[in-house]
């Protein structure tokens, strides 16, 4: 079935300065869009109000967002795109004419699927093609191939979606290969949906549902399907009632068990959902991170929060405390492929050589965490990776090739609402497959891993 249309900020018949209406945010798009795919730069640091790219920057809010629903809509349909634009060319494009395959998919996300009238889509497209050297020649070609595109949409769009996978080759191998195909191809499924909204609260979960408008996951998180305001607009931010973490990630922080009174350290901290969770659990927290704007964001959100913990700016193999924790978590920087429905650069930003070396570190800073916790005391390693790579092949190689660590498997029914994701290995691995509900908007999760170690006493 053809996916809705949906409203976007920003339209056609706004006007960027001198130039034609919004053919600035166009050219802004297909310029990220170039950004992403050619140099393999991530989104959200080119969509960054402060320190995003300039032809970004140079937009006024409202076509900021329709550039970034552009975008994202482009990166998450890339494939079924390609293969509708494909049909229409007598030959594949040369390898040089990148730029003018950018122009052709910008247009292809919005007469696809956003609320842009086709006719604004091509016509921007095609102005956009004459005032570019490099595309002034295929002008004509961007005509004929985006129009159409436009009338066959509505009896060739469903069936594409139906026939295609969205993951370059890469990614859809080595899903297949961890998960095997049915569920790899959930997996891919669930990637085209935008993710909803989750909410950790700090207490009583169904007055905050009712309140925001969401339900109550079978983990106490609060999920809400589309937001209404901004987040910071919402009921609850300016108290400090709750903060915005996917229910996948707030559950590593759990798996210590009760740590009332003991002496925890989170590394790589920020933004810090996992401090605040740790705090509200009755433990003194060290947050550690090697980034002091990430740090001064963690502040910024344990201050709205009224939570505190110690602060460290330090690399963190170099980090050496003057005491032992009780307990560490480490939540270690990865591929972030559990995130693709949040992030849908992320396969098109990493390659498997990222993951590879990316694993390499997460051995380094295990390694590390152990030296930071008293003997007896509890590791939890977790990450935002789909890939046995950085997760389940990485804890039994750690485990068995490192003296003086004993693996601590998660029991079922110790927490409950987290038995659905245990592995029989006793770690927890979800994925945006994992968690279905009433309907695809409403479903899923993030993909994690997180499995739990002790040090030898």
């Amino acid at each position: 079935m053809t996916p809705p249309r949906r409203g976007q900020p920003g339209n056609a018949q706004h006007k960027a300065g001198d130039e034609t209406a919004g053919l600035a945010a166009r050219k802004a798009a297909a310029r990220l869009l170039a950004a992403v795919i050619d140099a393999h730069t991530p989104l959200d640091g080119l969509t960054d109000n402060e320190h995003g790219h300039p032809q970004y920057k140079a937009l006024d809010g409202r076509d900021r967002a329709l550039v970034r629903a552009i975008l994202v809509t482009a990166l998450r349909h890339r494939m079924t795109i390609a293969g509708l634009l494909s049909k229409r060319l007598e030959k594949p494009l040369p390898a040089n004419a990148t730029a003018l395959s950018h122009i052709l998919n910008v247009a292809a996300a919005q007469i696809l699927f956003l609320d842009v009238p086709d006719s604004a889509a091509v016509d921007l497209a095609v102005t956009h093609a004459k005032s570019d050297p490099r595309t002034t020649r295929f002008s004509g070609l961007v005509n004929g191939v985006l129009r159409s595109l436009a009338r066959a949409k509505d009896s060739e769009l469903a069936p594409a979606l139906a026939a295609t996978s969205e993951a370059p080759q890469w990614f859809a191998e080595r899903l297949t290969a961890a998960y095997g195909a049915d569920k790899a191809s959930a997996i891919l499924a669930a990637h085209r949906h935008e993710a909803p909204v989750d909410f950790t609260v700090k207490a009583d979960p169904a007055l905050w549902a009712e309140r925001l408008g969401g339900i109550v996951l079978p983990t106490g998180t609060v999920r809400v399907e589309k937001l209404s305001a901004n987040v910071i607009d919402l009921p609850g931010f300016a108290d400090g009632a709750w903060w915005v973490q996917d229910t996948a990630a707030s559950l590593p922080a759990r798996l210590f068990g009760d740590i009332s009174g003991q002496r925890v350290a989170d590394l790589c901290a920020a933004p810090g959902g996992k401090t605040a969770q740790l705090i509200l659990a009755g433990a003194s927290v060290t947050a550690v991170d090697t980034s002091n704007n990430r740090l001064a964001r963690l502040k910024q959100n344990l201050d709205r929060l009224s939570l505190a913990a110690d602060l460290v700016h330090t690399d963190l193999l170099d980090y050496k405390p003057s005491q032992l924790f009780d307990a560490v978590l480490l939540d270690a920087p990865c591929s972030s492929t559990g995130t693709v429905r949040r992030h849908p650069d992320v396969p098109w930003t990493k390659t498997m050589a990222d993951v590879e070396k990316l694993a390499a570190l997460q051995r380094k800073l295990l390694a590390h965490a152990f030296t930071l916790v008293r003997p007896g005391g509890r590791v939890v390693f977790s990450n935002c990776s789909l890939d046995p790579i950085e997760g389940e092949e990485l804890y039994r190689a750690f485990l068995a090739e490192t003296p003086g660590v004993i693996d601590d498997p998660i029991r079922p029914g110790e927490f409950a609402d987290v038995d659905p994701f245990l592995t029989s290995a006793g770690t927890l691995r979800t994925t945006p497959a994992d968690l279905m509900l009433e309907s695809p908007a409403i479903s899923g999760l993030d993909g994690f891993f997180a499995a739990r170690m002790r040090r030898a006493g």
